[in-house]
């Protein structure tokens, strides 16, 4: 096996098209579970700001799976259930999109926070805003460009940034741009679930220089899904090995796992360590 064919799979047809069914079939059939672990900590981290009506900010997007686990009762099993459903499957795209408006609004948390996305994909982030998963989406490449100027005055106020798994894709320049819109006394609180693949000390460091301490949730991981082929197995052993990482029972049993970060003010890091926000979130997780 050549080095070239050693690279984590490309899902990126499933992003593309006009609704979510394909997105939840190939990454269900992957044990994609990722977002289900999200809802858990995001929910911790807004009960920690305690801010009525918060907004957050969900970058990589995609269909709005974090909006839906973040602003409705429903876990990501739920999702994979409504979505697999046969008698959805005959339906037109538009007419998914009704029946997802109802879906989600007769779901809704009284207590929902208001969820602005940003992806590259203009399919997703439309569906997502016609289904009234988010109330207001970007399309837009922040690796590339600076922020538009919406954006960049949503970002302001946003109470939180969420990312689940998309560290990678964006890089600290993502990041940099997007604090660079926020005001020293106001910076929003981020938080991250990074595959272990990643080295998150980038990352970290533009959320330094913006004034945010990151603390990582020590002593256990989540699993991501289950590699696609053993390229791809092959191919994430590589990236461990290459940081010093062990994946003992973790990505050596098959599966991509995340570290959790939350980066945050080091007067709101004293006030409430991480262990203390994200209380009860651990026992859930797989140790290591």
């Amino acid at each position: 096996m050549t080095d070239r064919k050693l690279k984590k799979a490309d899902f990126d047809e499933i992003y593309t098209r006009p609704d979510p069914r394909s997105y939840y079939d190939r990454l269900g059939e992957l044990d994609y579970s990722v977002p289900g672990h999200g809802q858990r900590v995001f929910r911790k981290v807004l009960d920690a700001l305690d801010v009525d009506e918060p907004t957050v900010v969900d970058l990589c997007c995609s269909y709005g799976v974090n909006a839906a686990l973040l602003k409705c009762d429903l876990t990501l099993d739920h999702l994979y259930d409504h979505y697999c459903d046969e008698r959805l499957a005959r339906l037109a795209s538009d007419e998914l999109a009704e029946e997802d408006r109802d879906f989600y609004q007769s779901r809704r948390l009284k207590d929902a926070p208001r969820v602005i996305g940003v992806d590259t994909s203009a399919p997703a982030v439309e569906y997502a805003m016609t289904v009234g998963l988010l109330d207001g989406g970007a399309v837009e490449n922040l690796e590339h460009d600076d922020p538009s100027p919406e954006l960049a005055a949503v970002v302001d106020e946003a109470d939180l940034i969420t990312v689940t798994g998309g560290i990678g894709y964006i890089t600290d320049r993502t990041i940099d741009r997007l604090l660079d819109c926020t005001s020293a006394d106001r910076r929003p609180w981020f938080a991250a679930l990074c595959l272990r693949t990643v080295d998150f000390t980038p990352v970290a460091d533009s959320l330094a220089r913006h004034g945010l301490v990151t603390e990582q949730l020590e002593g256990a991981t989540f699993p991501q899904r289950r590699f696609a082929d053993e390229s791809e197995r092959d191919f994430a052993l590589r990236a461990l090995a290459e940081q010093g990482v062990d994946p003992a029972g973790k990505e050596e049993a098959g599966e991509y796992h995340v570290n959790v970060f939350l980066s945050r003010p080091g007067e709101d890091v004293a006030a409430a360590p991480i262990d203390s926000v994200l209380d009860g979130v651990i026992p859930s997780a797989d140790s290591g």
